[in-house]
């Protein structure tokens, strides 16, 4: 369940609830019973690490040279060159010609 970060627009009461992405936003504060909670913008709580994402594969500078992605690119002399000037060998037009 997601923690969703909550602040009253009248006391400027803050507060982090565990709710479930289905339940209902709260809307009362309780600190000051008012009906001006309301829920914030907050940044995502996880990262995504390893090979192939920006943070890991550019964080140097190097500017390209790490370690490819792992994981099977589509091999690019495996489109005919009469196919339209499609070269997606998987595409139901590249395909069907």
């Amino acid at each position: 369940m997601p923690i969703y970060a909550y602040r009253c627009e009248t006391c400027g009461f803050t507060k982090d609830v565990l709710q479930k992405i289905s339940d209902a936003p709260l809307t009362d504060c309780p600190s000051c019973a008012k009906s001006t909670f309301k829920k914030q913008l907050t940044a995502a709580g996880f990262q995504l690490k390893g090979t192939g994402w920006y943070v890991t594969d550019f964080r140097n500078g190097s500017g390209g040279t790490s370690a490819p992605a792992t994981g099977s690119a589509p091999d690019k002399t495996a489109a005919s060159s009469d196919s339209g000037g499609t070269s997606c060998a998987s595409c139901p037009a590249a395909s069907a010609s």
